[in-house]
Formats: structure tokens, C-alpha cells, sequence
């Protein structure tokens, strides 16, 4: 059946646990190696006879995908590197040059995987069993359940791949249920003109990312491949150094198998290459600009606004219309949003020189966005017109950051507190315009 699932953990990489926006799920949550369906239960407070789960929002990112063009391209370039140029003894090289085959084609462009697919199948049936009154049979068929997603061939197929892991639950095969697609939504980011002109097409933005790339510690990784390889500094860039790395993560995300590839790291190499991933999504993506945050407030009204509305039902008596909403985007739709909440927010900005100094740095892609990495929202009557909301992450509680109230179900309205400047301004429209300077008298 597709959902036994087991695995030798001797086939994972050493250097797995730094794969970045790259990474497995199940490098984020172990115990699924053994038990894809598994959950834990006890994550949720309080206990569950004391409140009423009313209303659940899950924002996901698309499953395992095939690399994009541009990634391809480059592994092409590092193949005919390792191909035509290198020398050595060793078993594992001596394997990608007669055994391994360039079997990624640019078409291929960034699709979604039968793991992908397999993925959102399994988050499904897991959070219907995190979740049975909401994400219920009946549910489903009464039309309480909403399917939001990006125009993304990815992330179209993800949802599909979702809602087929509940209709295969229940063997549901006399109806079919709808999607919306929303770019507005699930690719704000594309829509955003300060954030394109001032961000995502400015290369002064991510300055410190580029001093990176070039300074020491990258550098060194750099000339250990070309000496393990035996050809020139020259020829392996940053880009071929990440294009090798992407290489032993995409062969271990798509087809399970610890690749030779994998054998041009040790781990001190594989944090260099993860800080520079790091330092990309931080710049673009997270606390490195204001309106890289700010771009998502079109997505966090949305959210806020559908709380709102149940609570308003609820409080009235009235049949909660929308139970559930699973809304599947990029990673690029979870990091700002994520951003804009507080999370994962270091003392001090991710730069160019404080790579030692970020060891143990909260903002870490690796346990943040893996592939079919979610952000789930609970809202719950605890009774006495007390409703609570519980953040998870990647299935595991988390907590609001900055709020007062530490627990991982605080009132929903010291969450609305907590957030009311950003719900009575953060107006997408006023945040992505250009401001004109003002004409020179």
C-alpha cells in the first residue's frame, strides 16, 4: 500500500541534516522513517475534552520536486567536469564516471516527484488523524473543507495529491472536490513591486550573500572538491560547488539513495554551503528587508480574517462555514509569513563575516522549509467564549514569538493583541508600491 513506508537509516547521507529548502521531511521529524502515518497526539493542549477544535488553517509548501533548469544546467556542467577532467582512485569517483548517468533533462523544470506526490498523501491522512473532527469524511463531502493553491504545476499537483490522500482514506470515489487557484495569495511575492524592484531584482540586496560566496570558508570548500578531484581552482565555481551538493540532496529527496555525490563533503563543508543557502533566504526572503515580510500581508489578513469569521459564527450559534483550508504555495510563500509572525528571528542579521559566530543560529531553512513543510493554525472553544489558537510547525507546536503568554495555545485574543498593528495596517497595496521621491524644487 502506498503508505508503508520504512527506512535504512545507513542510506542516509552524513551531510543530510543540511540540505536546506532542499531537505526531506523526515530529516525534520525521524520517527516518520519508521512510520510515515505516525503522529503524536500529546502535541495537542490542552486536553482535548476541554475544547472544541472549530476552525484549522494549514499553509503547506509543495512536495519533493525535480531541480529547475538553471540547478540542471549546472550539474550539467559539474558531470562533464567530473566526466572529462577529473582523476583519482577513489571507488565513488571511479562509479560517477562509468556507472552514473545525467539522467536530469531541463524539462523537467522544477516538477513535482512521485515522492512529492507521496508526501502530501501521507500529510493528509496524518493530519486527519491529528485533526478527525475537522478534517473529517463528512467534513469533506458537507463542502467545509477549501483548497487554495499557487498556478504551479507543483503546487497544483501537491493539492491534488492531498485531496487524494484523503478520498483514498475514506475510498471516496463518487464525488470530486474542488481547488481554487489563488497567485494573489500563494505568490504575493510575484506581485509585490517593491519587493521585485527593491529586493528579488536588485543585486545590491543580497550583497552579503555574494561577499560570501567569495570569502574563506566558501573558498576552501571550492578548493577541496578541485583537489579531491584533481582539476584546476578555476573550474569549480560557487555555482558547481552547490550544483555537486544539490546533487547528493536531490538524489537522496527524489530516490532515496545515498549518491557518490555525496562523497565531496563532510559535514564542516556541508554548514558552509547551508549558511550561504541560509544567507540567500534571509536577504531575500526573511529579516534582511522589511518589505520581504511585509509582501506577505495579503496572505496574513487572509488567514486572520477566516479566524475571525468562525469565531463570529461560533460565537453566534451559526454552523462554522469553511472548517478547514489547506492553501499549498512555495517556500517562498511560508518564509515571509513565518517572517512577518517572528519566527526564528536571531539576536543579530545573518552576514557576510558571522558565519562561526551563527552556529547555532535560529533561522535555519533545514528545519524550517523542508519539501511539504506546513504551517498549521488551530483554532479552538475552550468554553466560557475562551478561544485558543495553536500554532505547528512541521507538525510540531511552536509558540507566537514576543508574546507574553509562553504557552504553546494562547488566547486568540492576546494573539490579536500581539499582531494589531500589523492587523490594522500591513496593506499589501501600500506596502508594494514605489514611493516616488518627491521633485526637486
Amino acid at each position: 500500500m502506498w503508505w508503508s513506508v520504512s527506512f535504512d537509516e545507513a542510506n542516509i547521507p552524513a551531510i543530510a541534516k543540511y540540505f536546506n529548502t532542499k531537505g526531506r521531511y523526515e530529516e525534520v521529524n525521524p520517527y516518520l522513517r519508521e512510520d510515515i502515518l505516525a503522529v503524536n497526539r500529546s502535541i495537542l493542549q490542552p486536553p482535548l475534552d476541554e475544547c472544541q477544535q472549530i476552525h484549522l488553517t494549514a499553509i503547506i509548501r509543495h512536495g519533493t520536486r525535480y531541480p529547475t533548469t538553471k540547478n540542471i544546467k549546472e550539474m550539467q556542467q559539474l558531470y562533464n567536469i567530473v566526466l572529462h577532467n577529473a582523476s583519482g582512485e577513489q571507488s565513488w569517483l571511479h562509479e560517477l564516471q562509468t556507472q552514473w548517468r545525467m539522467w536530469y533533462t531541463e524539462d523537467m523544470d522544477g516538477r513535482l516527484v512521485q515522492k512529492g506526490v507521496d508526501e502530501l498523501k501521507h500529510l493528509a491522512v496524518r493530519l486527519s488523524k491529528l485533526f478527525p473532527s475537522l478534517i473529517s469524511e463528512e467534513k469533506l463531502r458537507g463542502g467545509f473543507i477549501k483548497f487554495i493553491t499557487s498556478s504551479k504545476h507543483r503546487c497544483v499537483n501537491s493539492t491534488l495529491s492531498f485531496k487524494a490522500g484523503l478520498t483514498e482514506l475514506w475510498h471516496i470515489k463518487d464525488m470530486e472536490f474542488d481547488h481554487a487557484v489563488n497567485d494573489a495569495l500563494m505568490r504575493f511575492f510575484d506581485k509585490c513591486t517593491r519587493f521585485l524592484e527593491e529586493v528579488d531584482n536588485n543585486p545590491s540586496a543580497v550583497t552579503e550573500v555574494e561577499k560570501f560566496k567569495q570569502g574563506p570558508e566558501m573558498r576552501r570548500v571550492q578548493q577541496k572538491i578541485a583537489d579531491i578531484l584533481n582539476v584546476p581552482y578555476s573550474s569549480i565555481t560557487y555555482d558547481v560547488a552547490e550544483a555537486a551538493f544539490y546533487l547528493c540532496a536531490y538524489e537522496f529527496a527524489i530516490r532515496s539513495v545515498k549518491s557518490p555525490w555525496c562523497e565531496l563533503f563532510d559535514e564542516d563543508d556541508a554548514k558552509v554551503i547551508e549558511y550561504a543557502s541560509d544567507l540567500r533566504e534571509f536577504w531575500k526572503r526573511g529579516y534582511g528587508h522589511d518589505i520581504n515580510s511585509k509582501a506577505s500581508c495579503i496572505l496574513f489578513h487572509d488567514v486572520f480574517s477566516r479566524m475571525d469569521k468562525t469565531a463570529t459564527q461560533n460565537k453566534l450559534g451559526q454552523q462554522v462555514t469553511e472548517a478547514v483550508t489547506v492553501q499549498v504555495g512555495h517556500a517562498d510563500t511560508l518564509l515571509p509569513l513565518l517572517t512577518l509572525l517572528g519566527f526564528f528571528k536571531d539576536s543579530e542579521p545573518l552576514t557576510s563575516t558571522n558565519y562561526a559566530a551563527q552556529a547555532h543560529r535560529s533561522f535555519r531553512t533545514t528545519h524550517m522549509l523542508p519539501y511539504a513543510a506546513n504551517l498549521v493554525l488551530v483554532l479552538s472553544d475552550c468554553g466560557g467564549g475562551d478561544l485558543r489558537l495553536q500554532p505547528l510547525l512541521n507538525e510540531k507546536p511552536v509558540t507566537f514569538p514576543g508574546l507574553t503568554n509562553r504557552s504553546s495555545m494562547p488566547l486568540y485574543r492576546d494573539v490579536l493583541e500581539h499582531y494589531s498593528d500589523l492587523l490594522k495596517g500591513c496593506d499589501f497595496e501600500t506596502e508594494c508600491q514605489l514611493f516616488k521621491q518627491p521633485a526637486e524644487v
